[in-house]
């Protein structure tokens, strides 16, 4: 009666929550559980984040103070560096970082800690679903494993286990964590049913699949789809330059197509989370099954090289003036990897930036969103007066187009522009100064 009693209390709102990690998806997570009436611990080691999100003070763009000081106001939500509370735990959700090393290989460091910091109190009726996006077999290779050591409780019996990849796209208003669709796999069907039963009481449409394998692979199906593409426009951009075509006038041209065309679009680089360093999980783990990922690894190595590519660009617009990239002033408008929010993970601008710097160029930046700058051995700080900054310098670059910069403003006070996202597409006489990608 173990999975009829928790089915039960979760339908009831009688069982407790926790999120494991509260960034960018735990977070939201925490806060769309207790909008549905949980009470909900979220767990993080920041002390720091703890403190704030205990203050009411949201620091995920998606979450404003007003919703999250609602239910720390009425008690529905509280943060902790203590795992302890786990004791005392139903159910739990793991929305922790999993990062590529250096060497290509995912770093499972987190997950392997948010598991070992779970096991000490796991309990008979306690469900746990993983939301980090991993290869297929971690949840059932991996954290099991590590859940089960020093106990002789079984899953699909005692306790549940589930897969349930996170899809969360910073920014997004359309769709939140509450009617984005959940898909979701147990390690046991009766594994599957207690999650569903957990997570439908608070997201809109929950989708079960077969099993945690399918579920990760889903996950990883998703982005490699998104990578590929974007990296077939990538190299289109560098074909169409050197037959002196607009790649943005061929794109818009072929999306005029009603059926067997999907639109992407060229760009700097890749950045963000998922799209760059998720497929290569499955690379990865192919490569352990003695079998080799082409496409991926193919599409990893033409959108790695955009920022290069973006760079040899800038020289060449340069050189046209008769100014050279050593000594010339230029301007990165747009660091965050996508427009209109904060979020600088795995941005190529960090890339460009680097690599202008490597041949001499003066960089500054500009970006409304992102203030501060403080990346390896990259500490920059954004400029205050944008008219002023553009008339300043030899070139502006726009990396990353968002949506309170002024290009009008840009192109008229500009020297030159070098434009990687078709900010300018409808600017007056941009041409005039104007390179495109």
């Amino acid at each position: 009666m173990v999975k009829e009693d928790l089915i039960e209390d979760i339908k009831k709102k009688r069982a407790n929550i926790s999120v494991l990690g509260l960034g960018y998806v735990g977070l939201p997570l925490a806060v769309t559980f207790a909008n549905a009436g949980f009470n909900v611990t979220g767990i993080d080691p920041i002390q720091e984040k703890v403190e704030m999100i205990n203050r009411g003070e949201s620091y995920i763009s998606d979450i404003t103070n007003a919703q999250l000081r609602k239910h720390i106001d009425s008690g529905r939500l509280r943060a902790t560096t203590d795992y302890s509370v786990l004791a005392e735990i139903d159910a739990v959700s793991i929305c922790v970082p999993t990062p590529l090393r250096k060497t290509g290989d995912p770093d499972m460091s987190f997950i392997a800690s948010a598991s070992e910091q779970i096991a000490p109190y796991l309990h008979r009726s306690m469900v746990i679903v993983l939301e980090s996006s991993t290869y297929p077999g971690t949840t059932r290779e991996f954290v099991l494993p590590k859940l089960t050591a020093n106990n002789n409780l079984k899953v699909g019996e005692d306790f549940f286990l589930a897969f349930s990849p996170e899809r969360v796209d910073p920014g997004r208003k359309d769709y939140t964590t509450f009617n984005t669709p959940k898909v979701l796999g147990g390690i046991t069907p009766a594994c599957t049913d207690v999650a569903k039963a957990w997570y439908e009481q608070a997201i809109e449409t929950v989708v079960p699949v077969s099993t945690a394998e399918v579920a990760e692979m889903a996950k990883l199906l998703e982005n490699t789809f998104r990578m590929i593409n974007i990296s077939v426009v990538n190299e289109l951009a560098q074909m169409c330059e050197r037959l002196d075509v607009d790649v943005w006038e061929v794109i818009d041209a072929a999306a005029t197509k009603p059926f067997g065309f999907m639109k992407f679009t060229p760009g700097p680089g890749l950045g963000g989370h998922c799209i760059p360093i998720d497929p290569l999980y499955l690379s990865w783990k192919m490569k352990t099954l003695k079998y080799t990922a082409r496409f991926i690894e193919l599409a990893s190595e033409i959108n790695t090289g955009m920022p290069r590519y973006v760079v040899n660009r800038i020289q060449d617009a340069l050189n046209r003036y008769r100014k050279p990239l050593n000594g010339s002033k230029v301007l990165i408008l747009g660091v965050a990897y996508k427009p209109n929010i904060s979020d600088m993970r795995e941005s190529p601008a960090l890339d460009i930036i680097h690599l202008l710097r490597e041949k001499g160029a003066i960089v500054t930046y500009y970006d409304p969103f992102v203030p501060e700058l403080d990346f390896e051995n990259i500490q920059m700080t954004s400029e205050k007066d944008l008219p002023a900054s553009v008339e300043n310098v030899d070139l502006v670059a726009i990396i990353t187009n968002h949506a309170k910069i002024d290009y009008n403003m840009v192109v008229d006070k500009a020297q030159l522009v070098f434009d990687a996202r078709n900010a300018t597409k409808d600017v007056p006489k941009a041409s005039l100064k104007v390179i495109k990608l």
